[in-house]
């Protein structure tokens, strides 16, 4: 059997976090109408108590994030690499601030917008955060 060491213990948080920010979303977001159907407060209860949990997994995945940045010689890499790795931190920061709008509004407008770019931006996150893995 292979030995675990530093590098899976954080690819594993980063993926774990992962899954609850980002699967999160979109399960809940395919939640909504059922909790709508119920009760028009239940959503809003719902999102409450999950950001219990999103926003902590979204601090794993920055710290993570760092500690992977930390792993590599980033004077070393190629410019596409360093290229992809500022546009995934662009994509993250958009999708926490997405989020963070998202949660802090009354209007259905904004409330729509900001959890579709959240959403997108999340799963644009793990798409660079995948090619960037697969390059190494």
């Amino acid at each position: 059997m292979l030995s675990p060491n530093w590098d899976t213990v954080r690819l594993t948080l980063h993926v774990i976090a992962a899954t609850i920010w980002v699967g999160g979303q979109f399960t809940l977001a395919g939640l909504v109408p059922t909790l709508r159907a119920h009760d028009a407060e239940l959503p809003k209860k719902v999102a409450r108590r999950f950001n219990r949990l999103a926003w902590p997994a979204y601090g794993v995945l920055v710290a993570t994030g760092i500690w992977n940045l930390l792993k590599h010689d980033m004077a070393s890499q190629s410019n596409a690499y360093n290229l992809t790795v500022f546009l995934k931190l662009v994509i993250v920061a958009v999708a926490g601030i997405a989020a963070v709008v998202h949660s802090n509004t009354r209007s259905k407008v904004v409330l729509a917008v900001g959890g579709a770019l959240s959403g997108l931006a999340s799963l644009a996150a793990v798409f660079v955060g995948i090619l960037l893995t697969s390059a190494h």
